[in-house]
């Protein structure tokens, strides 16, 4: 892309002189910065750098999990509990989960910071993080005439759960996260057409009546794939500005969503937390604090 300026600018080398200004006054800052636990030190001109993030610090932040109970939260008792002082859902074959939720009742939240810890375990677990959502009626698929009967069933079985858990279906962005970590960090929107909307990776802009476009990269899918832990906690952290949706894991930027589609962007909502998958699986939530945007 080429912007215009003012004035041509002089190239060394195939670099232009502002760039090369640039990159010195970089390596003048980063030089000066202190050894880890030593205080920030002042560069020239006035700058520091930002100081790294205390995830304890929770000052400002409201809990939305007291840690022993779960009051204030609501899903399916057969899916959901409370154990090790974290949220808990789990499926197996025997006791399948479906695709489900355990909603947070506290009230709806539009601009917001939004952390939480989650461990994944099992290859079938599959969550997310419900946020600017809404309750709404499960949609039943329907049944292929010629699908074999082992689909059938499979269905029927889907079909059923939805039904049994129908009070929990929601609709709206999901922070997405899976064992494999083929989805983990990706913006998803729940019982809508638009499906993925951003891939991990990617900087995603969802205009009104156009296609989804790509902006830009925070980085290649399968480098940061390699910041999510399976079978560990895992720092998550969703920022909801405006029309901004940035999913950060690990410290890590996963993905950017920028929605700017006046038919379908979300501006409020439920945050609740999401289970699904295959096999026998558990996915845990723990530390859930969120500090409101202007």
């Amino acid at each position: 892309m080429t912007f215009p300026t003012a004035a041509p600018r002089i190239k060394i080398a195939g670099v232009t002189l502002a760039c090369l200004a640039t990159a010195l006054l970089t390596v003048s800052a980063v030089a000066q910065q202190p050894a880890a636990g030593q205080p920030a030190r002042r560069a020239a001109g006035g700058f520091t750098q930002p100081e790294p993030i205390d995830w304890d610090n929770h000052e400002g932040w409201t809990s939305l999990f007291d840690g022993k109970t779960l009051s204030g939260w609501d899903g399916p008792s057969d899916v959901w509990h409370y154990a090790d002082g974290a949220i808990v859902g789990e499926s197996s074959d025997a006791n399948p989960s479906g695709t489900t939720n355990i909603i947070y009742k506290g009230g709806q939240f539009a601009n917001f910071r939004l952390r939480l810890e989650m461990k994944l375990e099992g290859a079938g677990a599959n969550g997310g993080i419900q946020y600017r959502s809404k309750l709404v009626p499960p949609v039943e698929r329907p049944m292929p005439p010629d699908a074999p009967a082992e689909m059938k069933a499979r269905m029927a079985k889907n079909l059923e759960l939805l039904k049994k858990h129908a009070k929990w279906n929601m609709a709206g962005y999901q922070a997405d996260y899976d064992y494999n970590n083929r989805y983990t960090g990706q913006l998803y929107e729940q019982s809508s057409p638009r499906g993925i909307i951003t891939y991990r990776g990617q900087i995603v802009i969802a205009d009104t009546g156009v296609k989804k476009r790509l902006m830009g990269s925070v980085g290649n899918t399968d480098d940061l794939k390699q910041f999510l832990k399976p079978d560990d906690w895992n720092q998550v952290e969703i920022i909801a500005d405006g029309h901004t949706l940035t999913h950060i894991i690990n410290g890590h930027v996963m993905s950017v969503t920028v929605d700017t589609d006046a038919e379908k962007m979300a501006a409020t909502g439920l945050i609740a937390l999401e289970i699904e998958g295959g096999g026998t699986l558990k996915i845990s939530h723990r530390n859930i604090f969120i500090k409101k945007l202007p």
